[in-house]
């Protein structure tokens, strides 16, 4: 599993226990609205959308909070117009980043990023820099104590899933982006909970840090996801897992 896939799951499952739930939360509606407002209200019609309700149910967001979010990209809630605009960039070190923003003021989120990459030794690019280092994947996670590996294997690429690797313990799912919800389906119908389902920008390649360089590209990796605007991150690092503990 790459560097980043571990520092992912480090922040996913302290994000559980320590981040506010009003960012999570926040984070979750915006997707919600903006995949209403391109594909229509009925998750049965729009993928995205069902994608992304199933993603606040897994954060346990109220249905409430759910069905507002909804509305507001549907029009029939008055709500913030958000713009979707990815950025690419280097971190220390050469390292590809790419990151997903929903944003009102494109001009205030540029300057932002702009800021936190230069801040931690590294710099925003130009469209298209870094994009190629990267492809677009449904990721399953499944707690492992839960079933054996061969009974989520099964499931899986029976459900056409391309790889199942494991994870301290746990089940890590690789699908295309569009069979993700197919593979969660398939494995919920056997009774294997999932913990999370998203499609991600997964890197083709990696760099391997240490010392300063690993964790100047950690405190960037924070500073990101931690923004407002931004609704995920994606790099191509690939650090030892003490550090990548000791900086989340």
């Amino acid at each position: 599993m790459s560097g980043h896939s571990k520092w992912h799951n480090i922040r996913l499952q302290k994000g559980k226990a320590d981040l506010e739930r009003g960012k999570i939360f926040g984070r979750l509606s915006r997707e919600i609205t903006i995949a209403a407002k391109q594909g229509g209200g009925n998750p049965d019609g729009n993928s995205r959308l069902r994608l992304a309700i199933e993603r606040a149910r897994d954060s346990s967001m109220p249905a409430d909070n759910i069905r507002r979010a909804v509305q507001k990209g549907t029009g029939e809630l008055e709500g913030t117009a958000y713009d979707e605009v990815t950025y690419e960039g280097y971190g220390p070190g050469g390292v590809a980043v790419m990151v997903e923003a929903a944003t009102d003021n494109r001009n205030r989120t540029v300057a932002d990023l702009r800021h936190l990459f230069t801040r931690n030794g590294g710099n925003l690019g130009e469209a298209g820099s870094v994009a190629w280092q990267f492809a677009r994947k449904g990721m399953v996670r499944v707690a492992g104590d839960s079933h054996s590996e061969d009974a989520v294997m099964e499931a899986a690429l029976e459900a056409g899933a391309e790889d199942v690797a494991s994870d301290g313990g746990d089940f890590q799912i690789t699908t295309g982006a569009d069979e993700l919800l197919a593979v969660r389906a398939a494995l919920e119908s056997r009774g294997i909970a999932v913990e999370s389902a998203a499609v991600e920008m997964l890197p083709q390649t990696t760099v391997t840090l240490d010392g300063d360089a690993a964790r100047r590209m950690l405190k960037l990796m924070a500073s990101l996801e931690d923004h407002d605007d931004v609704q995920n991150v994606a790099a191509n690092f690939d650090i030892a897992e003490q550090i990548l503990q000791e900086a989340s």
